[in-house]
């Protein structure tokens, strides 16, 4: 793999053990992060700039987490809300309660329809069912027309980011792709690799029957999903085709049209530091009698798979509140040295590190939240004001409550523990370290012939110096004349 893409070419199971490897190797690479750096310190400009747009920008997040906040509440009356008025606008609203069931709803529109090729714009929730790989099997070819999502097709890579999947390469890196991909004349000029790309997909758009997004919004008291964009293909997918299907998760309905008015301009800003993005389309049914283009069918599949888990925990319930900025990504120190795809999930992250262990078990997934540095960025960011980094707490909290740490851990806290509840312990830890920093720097230090304990801190931290005498001795002998 060429330039700075960091799809493990190494399968390790269980996922810990998978990040543990990826991440060793991704935080050495100093052109990555180079590469990463640059992209976030340009986010971060830009953010700054369009914050300061908003009046009171504080404010306007506080207002965005009270109507999260009571969509969640009231989530079920709602999605009831958008489902009537989905009907009454003539389209089709299906429930899907895992990824299966909502991956057989869409082949199964797919395959009544004879559709051989599916045009798709970028979608998290189609990411996180595995709906491409689930086409080919099917025999029908999925193709990805959002530049970044294009160009991670072509890599056989998944997204590293879920607002900019590419973030992690260079025009160079691109450039190789597109002459290895596709066998065209080799250019780094950003503009010809769009053009290249667009004459690629223009005829996908013009033979598709069947078209695919996502959404950012479900608007309950209308029955219309909000998609917001930056390139026009989304439109194209939605408006082309004869059948369009929104794969939407069900947290993300809000409950009126003119909450857009305040979550648009929010979730740009956010998301990409813009005032507000280049697209903002509403599509609430299929096309109308008077109507030139639009689709003839339109299917909306609201999609559970682990979602009420996270909403029947009423301790981390406002996770579901999130838009999916990607905000808390590009200020996490983790992030920004282990990148995007060393998480090994579909959302990546301080925010994948909650809602991962939810939507697919904490028992595999306990590790993404020790995955952070607790500073509390991505808390200080987000949009709808959710408890990122405490939400973290409560994860490590909850794992070990549920016996899932290693034995190894258990032990090592049980003797911190009984060595900090007994004085004469205490003091003779403190002896015996003192002994054994003796011994490591006689035997491994200079050595390094036989494995240790603390192998694992050594590699790339020096051991701290352990004071010769402690505080306490030195206190006795010399406190009293102070």
């Amino acid at each position: 793999m060429s330039g700075t893409g960091h799809a493990s070419l190494t399968i390790i199971e269980p996922p810990a053990e998978q990040f543990q490897h990826d991440a060793h190797d991704v935080a050495g690479d100093l052109t990555h992060r180079r590469v990463l750096r640059k992209a976030l310190g340009s986010y971060d400009a830009a953010f700054k700039k369009a914050k300061g747009r908003f009046l009171d920008h504080d404010d306007a997040k506080r207002r965005a987490a009270r109507i999260k906040r009571d969509a969640v509440e009231h989530l079920s009356d709602y999605l009831e809300e958008f489902e009537r008025n989905v009907h009454r606008n003539g389209g089709q609203v299906h429930w899907a309660q895992t990824a299966d069931e909502a991956t057989q709803i869409i082949l199964s529109i797919a395959k009544n329809a004879g559709v051989t090729h599916v045009v798709k714009s970028k979608s998290m929730a189609t990411e996180e069912i595995h709906l491409n790989d689930s086409f080919e099997k099917a025999g029908i070819e999925p193709i990805e027309t959002d530049l970044g999502e294009y160009i991670c097709q072509l890599r056989g890579e998944p997204p590293y980011h879920f607002v900019t999947p590419v973030m992690h390469l260079t025009k160079r890196d691109i450039a190789d792709t597109f002459e290895e991909k596709l066998h065209i004349e080799r250019t780094e000029v950003a503009e010809e690799l769009t053009m290249i790309a667009r004459e690629k997909l223009r005829d996908a758009f013009t033979t598709s029957l069947m078209g695919v997004t996502g959404g950012n919004f479900l608007v309950a008291d209308v029955g219309m999903i909000a998609i917001t964009e930056n390139e026009g293909n989304a439109r194209l997918c939605f408006s082309l085709p004869d059948i369009h299907v929104a794969l939407v998760g069900i947290e993300k309905v809000l409950p009126r049209m003119a909450d857009l008015a305040l979550f648009w301009p929010l979730l740009a800003t956010s998301g990409t530091g813009q005032h507000l993005t280049c697209y903002n389309s509403l599509i609430g049914g299929p096309r109308q009698g008077a109507e030139t283009d639009g689709p003839r069918e339109f299917h909306v599949i609201l999609m559970d798979n682990g979602r009420t888990r996270l909403l029947a925990d009423p301790e981390q319930r406002d996770a579901a509140q999130c838009i999916r900025c990607g905000a808390c990504l590009n200020v996490c120190p983790i992030f920004k040295n282990v990148g995007g795809h060393t998480y090994g999930t579909t959302y990546q992250g301080p925010i994948g590190a909650v809602i991962t262990p939810h939507l697919r078990g904490l028992k595999e997934w306990k590790h993404l939240p020790y995955a952070s540095s607790l500073c509390g960025n991505c808390t200080e960011v987000c949009p709808v004001k959710i408890d990122i980094h405490h939400h973290l707490l409560h994860h490590r909290r909850n794992a070990v409550a549920q016996g899932l740490n290693t034995w190894t851990e258990r032990l090592s806290f049980q003797m911190w523990r009984l060595g900090m509840k007994s004085v004469l312990a205490y003091r003779l830890v403190g002896a015996m370290s003192r002994i054994g920093q003796f011994f490591y720097r006689l035997f491994w230090l200079d050595q390094g012939w036989l494995p240790t304990p603390i192998d694992g801190w050594t590699k790339s931290r020096d051991l701290p110096e352990i004071a010769s005498q402690s505080f306490r001795d030195w206190w006795r002998k010399e406190g009293s004349s102070l």
